[in-house]
């Protein structure tokens, strides 16, 4: 329950004094339902309007805000002209000019003779001075209301400055006396005041840095969402540790088979990563376990030996994959390694026949199918297994925080594996993954070539299409990816359908092309002619990104390069790091290009380290387009940016392990205080939701 205390905050917007119907819609839209998301809506800029001369000594180009005594209303005499109103300071003149003006409403509240308070950039004309459609005119008591520093909001049309202003002042009024829930010296070192104070501050900024990401006033609120965040997670973590769950501990008889069937060995990181997995496995309490490894880095393999330790144990395990070129990819993978050692693998996606569907689910509740792979559609409610102990979840990005909590309800108490070769940086697994225990591999396996990376204008398109037809030649294969963004898919489709015929005319039936948009059945066939080597160059926007394995294929170009994120376009670059060849990923960029667009080329041009690269993408684009789009995975905030508040953010998981173990049910001052913030940041229902799993 939240606590009553907070309830005017959580009221809605409507609540706050002047607030209609009609600015009611247009806050919802722009910043939430609730008071506290219009508190929570903060100015990013101010406008000086301190700056109050007079006027024969007043600087143009400036903000200026003086008192005036009306002199003369000068209508305009075509409808080309500005209705102007001449006044005066006493030390000299300044006309008044409006455009598209209503006459009356001017006569009547900028009479001749009335003095008035003016505020708005002041202009030459003529050798005069001139302001064009002030921003405030007030009477002489009003002088204080605008005269000053006026806070600027980010706004949606239909809404004013104006507006905006007055709402956040009325809804700092309903905000209530809270108690301190930061440490003291901490907020001294700081130099942070009050919540209710900072709240107050930051939407009546004095200064500049008043507004902005280093802000005294923001860092504080946005510490405060970080340590509200990374509390419900240390709290959840510790409660999912003490989850029971089942001690599922193989002999080894089923692994043994596979490495011995492996043209390989595991290195010393998969070996370490493989131990922690198996040893949570083996513990009493349930696992949740992030596997994090770029992009060849052998997780797979991982995995099914996990998965093997449970079939071990008499137990099913289940691998689920964002899509069904994904979860073929690694039915093809697991496939041949579990026949060598007896295990019964099956695929369930959408388009698995109706009689094969039948038959893997009676299979599968009779305990005959040890480990399952599909689509999230393993998880509906006609999926029945016999004993589910062990969950794989692939590329957990692509899935929402609700989804992965839903799949305890599936099984008996299973372990949980998320793995991801997308490289998170450090601060999105604390605030993304914080619930659960993490393990990375490190390296590649031995042998793995680096990758020559090039950029290239789009110009020399023709330079490289020459030396791709060599390439082609000498029996290599090539993916050329075609950038798509859902804003102009259409247009997207329509280029990558123009460079496949394009280049069609050159290596005839040597191309094929691939899309999102194509039937399942298409996909495959050309999947299957490309892995085959009938096609020789592979045209794909990139539905290619994950789940593609062809070790034949060693080079990629990627035209428009700089529309891609950096994340996306390393794992794009992972598809032709596949086999112990070398390989060639040119980049190609059309004009113009953006500062950070080309900073961002160059990284990858000079780095393969998926982790360096991830950290690089979130200083320049943000923390929440790090992986293109925003993902459902991933918690939002309000206030924090975690691409600049890493400090913040890491203070925040260390003062949440110290509250933990110091005040485990939060019984101190502080810990009472610290449940009302959870609440203030709707940490509530975040630890309901995965109390609940």
């Amino acid at each position: 329950m939240r606590p009553p205390i907070l309830y005017p905050l959580f009221a809605g917007i409507e609540n706050i004094k002047g607030i209609g119907a009609r600015a009611k819609s247009l806050l919802n839209k722009l910043c939430g339902e609730k008071v506290i998301n219009l508190l929570w809506h903060l100015p990013y800029t101010v406008i000086d309007r301190t700056y109050s001369p007079q006027l024969i000594n007043a600087q143009v180009g400036r903000i200026c805000t003086v008192k005036v005594k009306i002199i003369e209303h000068i209508p305009p005499k075509s409808k080309h002209q500005p209705y102007r109103i001449i006044c005066s300071d006493g030390t000299d003149d300044i006309t008044l000019s409006f455009f598209k003006a209503y006459p009356e409403s001017l006569q009547k509240n900028l009479s001749v003779g009335a003095e008035k308070i003016i505020s708005g950039k002041l202009d030459a004309f003529n050798g005069s001075l001139q302001m064009n459609h002030p921003d405030y005119i007030g009477n002489p008591e009003d002088k204080d209301k605008i005269y000053g520093m006026e806070p600027i909001y980010p706004l949606t049309a239909g809404m004013s400055n104006k507006m905006m202003r007055r709402f956040a002042q009325n809804a700092l009024s309903l905000v209530p006396d809270l108690p301190e829930w930061q440490d003291e010296r901490f907020m001294k070192a700081q130099n942070f005041v009050g919540f209710k104070a900072t709240l107050y501050g930051a939407h009546n900024p004095s200064a500049l840095g008043d507004c902005g990401e280093n802000s005294l006033y923001r860092r504080r609120l946005a510490y405060d969402e970080l340590l509200a965040n990374q509390l419900a997670l240390a709290f959840v973590r510790q409660k999912i540790k003490k989850k029971s769950g089942r001690s599922l501990q193989g002999d080894n008889h089923l692994q043994n088979k596979v490495l011995a069937a492996c043209p390989f060995q595991l290195t010393d990181s998969q070996q370490k990563v493989l131990t922690e997995i198996k040893t949570d496995m083996a513990s009493p309490y349930r696992m949740l376990r992030l596997l994090q490894g770029d992009v060849g880095s052998g997780k797979t393999i991982v995995a099914l030996l996990s998965m093997l330790n449970c079939v071990e144990s008499g137990a099913q395990a289940a691998i689920m994959a964002p899509t069904e070129i994904l979860a073929k990819q690694h039915l093809e993978t697991i496939a041949p390694l579990c026949e060598a050692c007896g295990v019964k693998v099956q695929l369930l996606i959408g388009k698995t026949k109706k009689k094969d569907r039948t038959r893997i689910l009676q299979e599968l509740q009779d305990g005959s199918i040890n480990i399952l792979i599909g689509t999230h559609a393993l998880f509906t409610e006609n999926v029945v297994f016999k004993d589910l102990g062990f969950i794989v979840v692939d590329e957990q990005h692509r899935f929402g925080v609700q989804q992965r909590l839903a799949l305890s309800a599936k099984g008996n108490q299973p372990d949980i594996l998320v793995m991801t070769a997308t490289p998170i940086p450090r601060t999105l697994i604390l605030t993304s993954y914080g619930d659960m225990e993490y393990s990375k591999i490190e390296k590649a396996p031995a042998g793995r070539k680096p990758t020559d990376t090039r950029v290239m204008p789009v110009s020399k398109i023709g330079n490289v299409v020459t030396a791709l037809k060599r390439k082609i030649d000498q029996g290599v294969r090539a993916y050329w990816v075609c950038p798509l963004v859902e804003e102009s898919e259409k247009t997207d489709l329509a280029a990558a359908e123009e460079r496949f015929h394009t280049l069609q005319k050159i290596f005839g039936r040597d191309v094929g092309l691939i899309h999102g948009k194509m039937k399942e059945a298409e996909k495959d066939a050309v999947m299957t002619d490309f892995k085959t080597g009938k096609i020789k160059v592979l045209v794909a926007t990139t539905v290619i990104e994950v789940g593609v394995n062809v070790p034949e294929a060693t080079v990629m170009i990627i035209e428009q390069a700089e529309r891609f994120g950096l994340a996306q376009l390393h794992q794009l670059r992972g598809r032709i790091k596949r086999g112990f060849e070398a390989s060639t990923c040119i980049l190609l960029y059309g004009f113009p290009l953006s500062e950070t667009a080309h900073e961002r080329l160059n990284i990858m041009r000079d780095s393969e380290d998926g982790f360096v690269i991830a950290e690089k993408d979130m200083e320049l684009r943000g923390f929440g387009e790090i992986l293109g789009n925003r993902q459902s995975g991933f918690e939002t905030f309000h206030l924090a940016d975690l691409s600049t508040d890493k400090d913040l953010m890491l203070t925040a998981h260390k003062d949440a392990l110290f509250i933990l173990d110091k005040d485990p049910k939060l019984e101190t001052p502080r810990g009472q205080a610290l449940k009302i913030l959870l609440y203030l940041f709707e940490q509530d229902d975040a630890v309901k939701t995965y109390l609940a799993g």
